[in-house]
């Protein structure tokens, strides 16, 4: 899904509602809200908007979350699956829109009663018992206790920490370094309350060897981002960020995250598949960017993927994170604004809103010399990734 985007379409708007754990209004308010503000930040308005990009995950129908808003007639709408791997997919699906001239005016979003609503990560017994594809690969696993996402990724990082010899430290510094990050932008739900290393190692066991400091938050909220031409964007309200490449990708063996059938289980080929493609159709490499947004619904995860994002060699991650080369200040800044373990968990969608903001220089905490941005969607899933970067 890379080839031909290369600077046509760009991401002229972004807009959320206040992240919360208690937001008292529906999942369809939410979602209007954060397009509301979107279309406002680029200087547009809902009789602007022609296409709709969403998750199949999102309880919003996008003909609803048009009336909602008073958008017109509708010329391109769009779901992407595999949770929180659809992030970068909908700009993706957007920014082919536009560039194909299905749409002019192309709307993402993604709205969450997770926390006040259905908590998204309990165990559901009934996941093995679909007459589904998903339910006969689940069946190997949700009956031996295998029932939730932390569960799940908690076998992966078991072999990753044998393999390399890691430690849950090395998870924890992950953490500390999102959680800092998240202490000094207001938007965070954790803003002004940093961890310590210490503080990590002292929470509780989840599904061993992943504490509670290892798993990203439960929030309420919606993120929205306007798409439209790279040329339009440049008439508008802000400066665009543009789309430089966008990629899907699924590696062979895939499962819902639970690929246990694997040779290698200390890896995420999906994200590698991402990777290249990203590299490829945007003529970058890892050392022409200067910030990652990595997806970060659990530590162990954002190791692999500097390291299937080609950051680090393989194994490596432990000794670049030990090093201080996530944080502010470090060799690649990763989460500016705190990442789903520190600023809230809308499946991502936040990450992509932070990502403009340091094209734009608008950061709470802004990197210096931004020009290319690499943005990655869900892991263990078939997953997603854009590059942005200065128009």
């Amino acid at each position: 899904m890379s080839g031909g985007l290369s600077g046509r379409a760009a991401i002229a708007g972004i807009g959320a509602t206040e992240f919360s754990k208690e937001s008292g209004r529906s999942e369809l308010r939410l979602a209007a809200e954060a397009v509301l503000a979107a279309l406002d930040d680029a200087g547009l308005s809902p009789a602007d908007v022609d296409g709709l990009v969403t998750f199949t995950q999102d309880a919003n129908q996008e003909i609803a979350v048009a009336r909602e808003i008073g958008a017109g007639d509708l010329s391109f709408f769009s779901r992407v699956e595999y949770g929180g791997g659809a992030a970068c997919g909908t700009v993706a699906h957007a920014a082919m829109a536009v560039a194909t001239g299905m749409a002019r005016t192309v709307v993402c979003y993604r709205a969450f009663n997770e926390r006040s609503g259905r908590r998204f990560g309990r165990p559901d017994a009934g996941l093995g018992g679909q007459p589904t594809s998903q339910g006969l690969e689940m069946s190997w696993h949700v009956p031996y206790g295998l029932a939730t996402p932390a569960a799940w990724v908690a076998m992966f990082a078991r072999r990753y920490l044998h393999v390399h010899g890691a430690s849950s430290e090395d998870f924890g510094r992950v953490a500390v370094a999102m959680r800092r990050h998240a202490a000094t932008n207001p938007a965070a739900w954790f803003h002004g309350r940093p961890i310590t290393l210490e503080e990590h190692q002292a929470s509780r066991w989840i599904a061993e060897p992943l504490r509670l400091l290892d798993c990203c938050q439960e929030s309420d909220g919606a993120v929205a981002l306007v798409v439209t031409s790279a040329e339009r964007a440049r008439d508008l309200r802000r400066s665009p960020a543009l789309i430089t490449a966008a990629a899907q990708g699924s590696a062979a063996g895939q499962m819902m995250m639970t690929s246990y059938y694997r040779d290698d289980l200390t890896g995420l080929p999906e994200m590698g598949v991402v990777g290249r493609r990203l590299w490829e159709a945007s003529g970058l490499s890892p050392g022409d960017v200067q910030t990652a947004i990595l997806y970060d619904h659990f530590t162990p995860f954002v190791l692999v993927q500097l390291e299937e994002l080609g950051f680090c060699g393989r194994g490596e991650a432990p000794d670049l994170v030990r090093d201080g080369g996530i944080e502010l200040g470090g060799r690649l800044p990763v989460n500016p604004h705190g990442g789903q373990l520190g600023e809230a968990y809308i499946h991502g969608m936040n990450g992509i809103a932070e990502a403009v903001r340091q094209i734009r220089g608008t950061s709470a905490n802004q990197v210096g010399g931004v020009a290319n941005v690499l943005v990655t969607a869900g892991t263990g899933v078939p997953t997603s990734g854009l590059v942005l970067s200065a128009g």
